[in-house]
């Protein structure tokens, strides 16, 4: 691939794709005060619909007059707003599209990028169908075929089926995470086409934060030199809502980590502000299988050693 630079004579890109599970204002909102305080863009999620109440997961959602509110003042200060789905149970296609249109009505377009929900089965090309030949076969062992056939958004003829709709209105869909802080080092391809799933424009993939020790652990300081030394960019997975905050104070861990990384000369902008960067650069690449093969390979091989998605 050709080789990156970033904007303004920046070293490395930093971002981060916040999955809204159990958000409220309160687990929340402080994390997005330190980043926008420090001159971190980044991304954060949402559900455009309320939920039955009978998920497991849970999480306030654009519903809730409040919360919108706040995330509409976060739009405002240069965060993304992106889609982790139409809400936190499995939707039909009426539902995913009038969360798409309940989306554009409250935040103005439609979702540039979207997270799927493992709880739902209307995700895309998600569980084994991510995956194609021995690496689909070693992951349905690994999970006991738990996870085969119960994704089905890009089913056609299937109730749950929204591939068009996902093609027409979303342009990146996240898949792949690595336990690695350069997750373009891990997927030198992104934002990339795959032919065989062609419902979604273009993936890119994620670094290994699901949690606080988590995102620490990937962003402790020998991390953060690296990434900058290789001139990479990491694209962060998390949970803000599982231990960032507790007792209404910041993790200081995670707020030394931060401010540090803040203090280098880095790229801190929203998910799709850097994907649409890569892609006016490089272009959109077309993956070969054997790239995929790769992809699967360390993924799977990642996903044993950390057990997340």
């Amino acid at each position: 691939m050709t080789p990156v630079t970033w904007p303004d004579g920046k070293s490395f890109a930093f971002t981060v794709f916040y999955y809204t599970d159990h958000a409220t204002l309160e687990n929340v909102r402080p994390v997005y005060e330190l980043l926008a305080g420090l001159g971190m863009r980044t991304t954060k999620s949402v559900w455009a619909l309320g939920s039955s109440g009978t998920a497991p997961i849970g999480g306030e959602t654009a519903d809730d007059p409040e919360y919108r509110a706040w995330t509409l003042e976060l739009q405002a200060a240069g965060f993304e707003i992106a889609s982790h789905g139409a809400r936190d149970e499995t939707s039909t296609r009426a539902q995913v599209v009038e969360a798409l249109d309940r989306f554009r009505e409250v935040y103005g377009h439609d979702p540039v990028s979207l997270a799927n929900h493992a709880d739902c089965a209307e995700s895309i090309y998600w569980g084994a169908d991510r995956l194609t030949g021995a690496t689909r076969l070693a992951y349905n062992l690994v999970t006991g075929f738990r996870r085969r056939g119960i994704f089905r958004g890009h089913v056609e003829d299937d109730p749950l089926f929204w591939g068009d709709v996902c093609q027409e209105r979303v342009r990146y869909v996240r898949n792949f995470t690595y336990r690695d802080v350069n997750t373009l080092a891990q997927c030198p391809v992104m934002p990339y086409r795959d032919p065989d799933r062609p419902y979604v424009n273009a993936w890119f993939a994620g670094s290994e934060g699901a949690n606080l020790d988590a995102f620490n652990t990937c962003l402790a300081e020998e991390e953060q030199d690296r990434l900058e030394a290789e001139g990479g960019a990491c694209i962060m997975y998390t949970h803000f809502a599982s231990g960032f905050v507790h007792d209404g104070g910041l993790d200081p861990r995670f707020t030394e980590l931060v401010t540090r990384l803040a203090g280098k000369n880095g790229w801190f902008v929203p998910v799709s502000t850097l994907l649409d960067h890569l892609a006016a650069a490089r272009g959109v690449h077309t993956i070969t299988p054997s790239q995929r093969r790769g992809l699967e390979r360390r993924w799977l091989r990642s996903k044993v050693r950390a057990g997340h998605s």
